[in-house]
């Protein structure tokens, strides 16, 4: 027998070289297939787990109040069975917590234990209180403190002053979005206006429930640029106003708002250029705190890494 007609019988059939391409083409798609649906499946996850945490800071804004299903609804952009389901899923997590009367949604157990393991988290807070009292003893107006987060502000602190009646406009852990009242406007006018209108924009379906429209937003927030300051004569609540003022790092970026609610004759104009001023001082001094410790924890940090003699 030849050589050539060795390596023939060797060979697989025409037949079952075709049986065999078939198989291997079948199972390169079925892994092809498996692949596809495995990322399908975690991109459907990471969209779920995004819209919960959506779902959690609408929730967020309610606070005691709580938040109706159909604003939620409204403000996500998402459809109402969606947010239903997850609800659903937040309330047996603890996460969320329904009033049977009012049937609104309020954030639940879970989330202020879940807090309590970074209680530390926000050293500014305790950087600045100090400053922030100093503050409301000298203009006698309840001060705030507030911070950005995504495209939201959210007070960390409050502190009353003397005056007979305080305008407690906003609880310590009110999240708003961004542009809704002058420590919004403030924290928005610190970014670059292209970045502050993209989230002005991104916030329009929460701010047309609060009868702002993004143009005015960004009217106040253009003003607030210039000015260096951001004065509303009408506040959150009827007869009253509020003015803020940035607290920036050693970068000049806007890192918080202090801001002032009072009657509004108490925040006139003729009143307005003094408060402004012991506003912009505090604001300062709180900067320049918030430097020093950061300073010092850095050579902290440099001299535990050093190598010892």
């Amino acid at each position: 027998m030849s050589a050539r007609t060795a390596t023939q019988r060797d060979r697989p059939a025409p037949a079952a070289r075709a049986a065999r391409g078939r198989a291997s083409t079948a199972a390169r798609a079925a892994t092809h297939d498996t692949g596809a649906s495995e990322t399908r499946s975690d991109t459907q996850g990471v969209q779920s787990v995004r819209r919960a945490m959506a779902v959690l800071r609408l929730v967020a804004m309610g606070q005691e109040e709580g938040v109706r299903l159909t604003d939620i609804a409204s403000m996500s952009g998402l459809h109402r069975p969606t947010v239903h389901r997850l609800l659903k899923v937040l309330i047996d997590e603890t996460a969320v917590e329904q009033d049977p009367a009012t049937r609104r949604y309020r954030v639940g157990d879970e989330l202020s234990l879940l807090g309590l393991a970074r209680s530390g988290r926000l050293p500014l807070r305790a950087m600045a209180e100090p400053y922030l009292a100093a503050l409301a003893a000298e203009v006698g107006d309840t001060v705030f403190l507030s911070v950005r987060h995504g495209a939201d502000s959210v007070c960390i602190a409050r502190l009353l002053g003397h005056h007979p009646i305080q305008v407690l406009s906003i609880d310590v852990g009110a999240r708003r979005p961004l542009g809704t009242a002058v420590s919004g406007v403030m924290l928005l006018a610190g970014l670059k206006p292209d970045e502050a209108e993209r989230f002005t924009r991104a916030n329009a379906p929460r701010l047309a429930l609060r009868q702002r429209g993004v143009d005015e937003v960004l009217r106040v927030v253009r003003a607030a640029r210039d000015a260096g300051y951001a004065y509303a004569p009408q506040g959150l609540m009827p007869g009253t106003s509020a003015i803020a003022v940035p607290v920036r790092d050693e970068r000049g970026q806007v890192i918080a708002a202090v801001s002032i609610a009072a009657l509004a004759d108490r925040l006139d104009r003729k009143r307005l250029a003094g408060v402004i001023a012991s506003m912009q001082k505090q604001a300062g001094l709180i900067a320049k705190r918030r430097a020093e410790v950061m300073n010092a924890g850095a050579r902290t940090a440099r001299s535990a890494k050093a190598p010892r003699p």
